[in-house]
């Protein structure tokens, strides 16, 4: 009965919305825009909603409303070890009962909806997400707030978009408006959430899906300044670049930050196969991960929770080079067993905690060598960028988000020599980001996404051309060049002596013969010219593989043989037609997409835009 009486109730919403947007359908921007704000403000309320949250776990957890270094020191020991274990059993239930989407950090969660779903995303995960994550924190988990922020901001786009009907398009849109919003009001930062969700997210920095995306970012930080005010995140002294010389140090800042953001992946991910093979029920296991933790914090209870506060002494040069050094490892295990034994949390502030103290260490010993070095400090906020930007493989983000959370422009140069460095790294050493790795082991591979599964299903009979230029091995040189000069054609294909595909002849070898034209004209046949390695195609292959052959190869267009006569040329691909291809295919996709979300509102509406400048009319 209450579920009927739901489902009516969502249904009766929807059509209420229906009608209320319709009208702003007819015109895409001016409908985006009014979505973009919506969203962005939800978005906002989102940030803060946890932000309370976790206070109010925090003092059910530990009994007051500012949680501490020196406060935790004083609880008793049952607190310490029970606080993060507690959060552990909400989170279990919530997880296993309510929404599974819920485990884990949740960026690669959003990421998977965008790929497999169109961006659609249950709305519980609002709820479960906002619950499951405050509580975690809130008790000590070693994780931090962003992550949920950007998933429960997502979940909020998907949720709209749902309630609207909207299209794939614009779907995936609203998602990472939802994103960029919760990003944006959790760091106080509108620039870095909006290309953090273009960068990461979508992957993608077309301007249509940028300018909705801004907007959120904007409203949402608009909405976290008026509840918490317009102060950065971190509260960092003055700092300048010493020297130019001292740009060598961040380079090599930069090369051990990647190093170390290697160590913090791998890690989390050992973790969660470490607990994903234990074969008890699934409710124990954060209850496990929060004892451990617990146990860890008794003796550092630097690890308890999102670490601030760590973050900013060491920001102040208040910790000694020991405490740093062990931070490092201490952070990387605790945030591993907290999101793998099925904790809920964020993965990005550990990456902030891990390389603050990275960078905050290497300072240290650079001040004990160099007399003209910057402070400690300043080399521990360029670390915090670096490891984040080659944890997230993100650079311009990391380099966005840093500035935007401290105010400070001086140490740009070499925060972007330190962020570059370690990406360029880590991606050398390892494709996959702290998100994308996640996917990976689910067999979803999003370097192989649209454009590639767009390719794969057009063959290549259908893009060949049938009029290759097929010429016999004793062609003569003058013959083959004026061939070559009044042809379309780029390569010429030779049969040798016994009518077989032997090769092909293109303008580039011809040109190399030209130097001695005068001398050997009479002489060079289309055999002494030929390339035999130039790569075969058949007409049953797929253009991704096509694409992949035009990148290894110097040449515009390609053989197709026969499939049982590898001998026998039967056609010709050029490159430009595979993209001309592909172009078509995303236009008769996106029209699809366009009409079906359309007819969707033929039942209530008699006439329904499905493109700028065109509408659907139902004639009775």
């Amino acid at each position: 009965m209450e579920k009927s009486r739901l489902n009516r109730w969502l249904t009766q919403l929807s059509d209420t919305l229906d009608q209320t947007f319709f009208r702003f359908r007819s015109t895409e921007h001016t409908f985006m825009v009014i979505m973009a704000i919506i969203i962005g403000i939800v978005g906002g309320f989102g940030a803060v909603g946890i932000q309370f949250l976790i206070k109010v776990f925090v003092k059910l957890f530990w009994n007051t409303w500012e949680f501490s270094i020196e406060y935790a020191r004083t609880v008793p020991l049952y607190v310490k070890i029970g606080a993060p274990a507690a959060g552990g059993v909400i989170v279990g239930f919530i997880v296993h009962y309510f929404a599974q989407e819920a485990k884990g950090h949740g960026v690669p969660e959003v990421m998977e909806a965008i790929a497999l779903r169109n961006g659609v995303i249950r709305p519980r995960v609002v709820i479960a997400k906002l619950l499951a994550s405050s509580a975690y924190i809130g008790s000590g988990g070693s994780v931090g707030r962003e992550g949920p922020v950007i998933q429960i901001g997502s979940s909020v786009g998907s949720t709209v978009g749902q309630l609207l009907r909207v299209n794939p398009k614009r779907m995936k849109i609203f998602v990472a408006c939802g994103a960029a919003a919760g990003i944006a009001a959790a760091f106080n930062a509108p620039v870095a959430g909006a290309l953090f969700s273009v960068e990461v997210i979508l992957g993608d920095f077309g301007v249509a899906q940028f300018s909705p995306i801004v907007i959120s970012s904007v409203m949402a930080t608009v909405v976290s300044r008026h509840f918490l005010g317009d102060f950065p995140a971190f509260e960092v002294p003055a700092y300048e670049l010493g020297s130019p010389m001292e740009l060598a140090f961040y380079i090599g800042l930069g090369l051990i930050a990647g190093l170390i953001s290697l160590l913090y992946i791998n890690t989390l991910y050992k973790f969660e196969d470490l607990f994903d093979e234990w074969s008890i029920h699934p409710v124990l296991k954060p209850i496990i991960g929060g004892l451990i933790v617990g146990v860890l914090g008794v003796f550092v209870p630097h690890i308890y929770g999102v670490g601030y506060n760590t973050m900013n002494h060491a920001l102040h040069g208040q910790l000694l080079l020991g405490t740093m050094v062990g931070l490092i490892f201490l952070k990387i295990f605790a945030t591993s067993i907290s999101l793998g034994s099925g904790g809920s949390g964020g993965v990005f502030a550990p990456s902030l905690f891990i390389g603050t103290m990275t960078g905050g260490a290497f300072g240290i010993i650079v001040n004990q060598l160099v007399p003209f070095a910057s402070s400690p400090g300043a080399y521990a906020l360029v670390g915090m960028g670096a490891v984040v930007a080659s944890a997230t493989h993100a650079p311009i983000t990391a380099i966005l988000i840093i500035f935007e959370m401290t105010n400070d422009y001086k140490l740009i140069l070499p925060l972007m020599i330190s962020s570059v460095i370690a990406t360029l790294l880590t991606t050398k050493l390892k494709r996959e980001s702290i998100y994308t790795l996640k996917l990976i082991r689910r067999g979803i591979d999003l370097f192989r996404g649209r454009e590639i599964n767009l390719l794969r299903s057009i063959p290549v009979r259908e893009v060949m051309r049938t009029d290759p230029v097929v010429i016999p091995a004793n062609t003569s040189f003058k013959k083959l060049m004026q061939l070559l000069v009044h042809s379309d054609h780029t390569q010429f294909y030779v049969l040798d002596f016994n009518n077989n595909f032997e090769g092909s002849v293109s303008l580039h070898e011809a040109r190399k013969a030209l130097l001695d034209e005068e001398y050997v004209a009479d002489l060079l046949i289309a055999h002494d010219l030929v390339n035999p390695n130039v790569p075969r195609l058949r007409p049953s292959d797929t253009l991704d593989e096509v694409m992949k052959i035009f990148g290894q190869v110097d040449a515009e267009e390609l053989p197709v043989v026969d499939e049982t006569d590898p001998g026998k040329v039967i056609g010709t691909v050029f490159y430009k037609d595979v993209i001309e291809a592909y172009n078509r295919e995303v236009v008769k996709r996106n029209l699809v997409e366009e009409m079906s979300s359309s007819i969707k509102l033929l039942e209530k509406h008699h006439q329904i835009p499905f493109l700028d400048g065109y509408a659907m009319a139902e004639i009775p």
